[in-house]
């Protein structure tokens, strides 16, 4: 049982968070707090410019909203989004919080992933606690 859970969370069509958080919920002690993190990749300079003022605004209010209502499904739950690189975002993340068990969702990789290395792969070779993968 885990007292501090830290869940990474990407709005992806194709990504079913829904056992992540079942597996959360399942592994947390009663009074364990479980957050739901959101990394937003920056947008790179030269695209910025391109992009309304009011459109970034609304999309981190949308998918602050869409954290929280998820979070809303689990006990002692809280949505966090951050800005920056996944991988590297949610270990800075990690190691600033202390969480004492990280669960990830990893889709199958392809051979770009077993070139480049996925989020996934690189929260488990670098996290400085417990990881559960979910497929």
């Amino acid at each position: 049982m885990y007292n501090n859970i830290l869940v990474p969370i990407a709005f992806e069509a194709e990504r079913d968070v829904s056992g992540s958080l079942k597996l959360a919920q399942l592994l947390a002690t009663p009074d364990a707090r479980i957050t739901l993190l959101h990394v937003v990749e920056h947008i790179p300079a030269y695209a910025i410019s391109y992009i309304p003022p009011d459109y970034l605004t609304e999309m981190h209010n949308g998918l602050k909203a869409d954290l929280d209502a998820k979070a809303a499904e689990l006990p002692n739950a809280s949505g966090v989004l951050i800005e920056g690189h996944a991988g590297r975002s949610i270990l800075d993340w990690a190691d600033e919080h202390h969480p004492d068990l990280i669960i990830i969702a990893s889709h199958r990789p392809e051979l770009q992933d077993l070139l480049l290395g996925s989020t996934a792969a690189k929260i488990v070779r670098h996290a400085r606690c417990a990881v559960h993968v979910v497929r």
